[in-house]
């Protein structure tokens, strides 16, 4: 198939083609996952269960791609952390500044304002449940990361927590269409075709721009910094979610979506390399992780006790990922 698609076109394998077909296949993706909250997958679930597998399918084949050489695990690790960190303060604070600030709206009339009254609870405690695994899944990774390195045994642990969370949701979506005596819809399956060729887009397109970055006579990008430039890269689609839900008013989504992002990348990326490759953690992991359980915090906070982040807050959230990019990649 590869083939037949270079054959296509010659300039096919230019970098701002791929880049394009990059962003055209998160588009599609958008466009039936949207589809698909109205088939049996609603609110923060679809936002944690299957949004993250296909914002994050870049870190993962990224993570994928990398495998080939067992020097690659700090590249991985800083992919991972960029993209966390990204989400939880650039596209959040942007969604906070330029989007809805609370998770549900009033209705004009007591039942529907009492109907969403409900929904807004339920979201609150299912987006505070989301927060506690970021919290349980970076901790872990931050204390398996002590001695210095991650080997096999760290990476089954990482990957069996993932597992577990993932296997909670989709028992709490089989419960939820019992409650709701409703089944899925036969037209899933059609999307999930496309949702398959969207994920095969990206890989094509991550896999050559992985190549063409890391070519040693580029001019634009030094491969020592691989690891940054494609964890902003992938912040891509995650991007469209966010200004996407924000301006329908789907504040559950955009915090779900990025939030449940997070749980791609830590722990499944790391998870999976570490079971094939040893990864040595690189200096800039201890920063990374405070600015990830910091935001995640704050984002705890505001949510228990207000139900939504204000909107003023989203200025302190970009002066947090100012301070993260400073330190990362400037410094």
């Amino acid at each position: 198939m590869e083939q037949a698609i270079n054959y296509i076109h010659p300039y096919w394998g230019h970098p701002l083609v791929l880049l394009a077909q990059f962003i055209a296949a998160n588009f599609l993706m958008i466009w039936r996952l949207h589809a698909m909250e109205n088939k049996g997958f609603e609110g923060t679930v679809l936002g944690t269960l299957i949004m993250p597998y296909c914002s994050g399918f870049a870190n993962l084949v990224f993570a994928y791609l990398m495998s080939s050489s067992a020097d690659n695990g700090g590249l991985v690790i800083e992919n991972c952390l960029v993209n966390n960190a990204t989400n939880l303060t650039l596209l959040l604070g942007l969604a906070t500044l330029l989007g809805s600030t609370v998770i549900a709206q009033q209705g004009n009339s007591a039942k529907k304002s009492a109907k969403h009254a409900e929904f807004a609870r339920i979201n609150r405690l299912n987006l505070l449940f989301t927060l506690i695994a970021l919290f349980l899944f970076t901790g872990t990774l931050w204390a398996l990361a002590k001695d210095g390195t991650l080997d096999l045994y760290d990476g089954l642990v990482l990957i069996a927590l993932f597992l577990f969370w993932q296997i909670l949701h989709v028992f709490e979506v089989l419960k939820d269409n019992i409650r709701k005596n409703r089944s899925f819809h036969w037209t899933i399956v059609i999307d999930l075709a496309l949702l398959a060729a969207s994920a095969y887009l990206i890989y094509y397109s991550v896999d050559h721009l992985v190549n063409w970055a890391s070519k040693a006579d580029n001019p634009y990008f030094n491969i020592s910094e691989l690891g940054w430039v494609s964890g902003l890269l992938m912040v891509v689609p995650n991007a469209f979610l966010a200004l996407y839900y924000s301006r329908i008013g789907r504040q559950d989504i955009v915090l779900s979506s990025q939030i449940g992002d997070g749980h791609i990348c830590i722990p499944m990326c790391i998870g999976l390399f570490a079971i094939f490759n040893p990864i040595r953690i690189p200096e800039f992991f201890q920063t990374g992780v405070m600015v990830i359980l910091g935001a995640g915090a704050f984002h705890f906070l505001a949510i228990a006790i207000l139900g939504r982040l204000p909107r003023l807050t989203g200025l302190g959230l970009l002066g947090v990922y100012g301070f993260f990019l400073y330190q990362g990649l400037i410094q």
